[in-house]
């Protein structure tokens, strides 16, 4: 018997003073049963760093193609694919034959070292795709504050993002590996 997705709902506040955007999302997530908690949770960062009325989530790891997230415009078209973890260039390629922006939020310590180094020059190529990397102790540290029913305040300055579930307090930045010339 397949095992089901695990549903966390998360209650966003989002104060992202370098976009001048200031919102409060409710978001239901599906949990994909190989999902791990630090995944969940950098998907929830990523919602909260690229935050608009139009970006969703899209069905993830269900499906091979679609991203994590994405935002479509009115006629469907997709303005902005978004990926997380360690893609490889062929998916990137696909993704940016499709979308208008590709937008990469890689992790995972050593690993994610290891794939930048081997990937860096092809990846350098690609127009209109920006990777960011996400230090593992804070994604081992977001991933301590998941809860079923969730409720998160983000705020982001000048690139510092602080995250806060009321009890605890998690801060990063993001650094970037590739964006567009």
């Amino acid at each position: 018997m397949a095992l089901k997705a695990t549903i966390y709902k998360a209650d966003i506040d989002i104060a992202d003073m370098d976009r001048h955007y200031y919102a409060s999302h409710a978001l239901t997530l599906a949990c994909h049963p190989s999902e791990t908690d630090e995944r969940l949770m950098l998907r929830i960062l990523a919602f909260a760093l690229n935050a608009d009325p139009e970006l969703s989530f899209t069905r993830g790891l269900s499906v091979d193609d679609e991203p994590d997230l994405w935002k479509k415009d009115l006629t469907g078209a997709i303005e902005l694919w978004v990926e997380l973890g360690l893609p490889d260039e062929r998916r990137l390629r696909k993704a940016l034959g499709r979308a208008r922006h590709v937008l990469v939020y890689a992790y995972g310590g050593r690993t994610m070292d290891i794939w930048w180094e081997k990937s860096m020059r092809d990846l350098r190529r690609l127009s209109n795709l920006t990777i960011r990397a996400v230090d593992e102790d804070a994604t081992i540290a977001l991933a301590g504050m998941i809860q079923r029913t969730m409720r998160i305040s983000c705020t982001i300055q000048d690139g510092d993002v602080s995250i806060s579930d009321g009890t605890s307090v998690v801060t990063l930045i993001p650094s970037t590996l590739l964006q567009p010339q």
